[in-house]
């Protein structure tokens, strides 16, 4: 199903004369799809719900910080004064 998805997608691209496309899903895609679109000519990349999450997790797209870290270091110009 999702290949043939890609398939249409593929042929809007070409109609268009483009040579690169996104092509996203929130779930995930099957080897089906990633071998065919390895074995075309235009350039497509697949992003599966796991590498979206990731992206808007790294990009700060509708998320929320859930917890932060403080790292402290000694600071040094406060030692060396006492």
């Amino acid at each position: 199903m999702i290949r043939l998805e890609i398939h249409k997608f593929v042929e809007a691209l070409q109609g268009k004369k483009a040579m690169k496309g996104i092509f996203i899903t929130a779930s995930h895609f099957p080897k089906q799809a990633r071998d065919y679109t390895s074995a075309i000519e235009s350039s497509v990349v697949l992003i599966d719900g796991e590498m979206l999450a990731g992206l808007m997790i790294d990009h700060d797209v509708g998320t929320t910080v859930e917890s932060s870290y403080e790292i402290k270091r000694v600071d040094s110009d406060y030692v060396d004064e006492a």
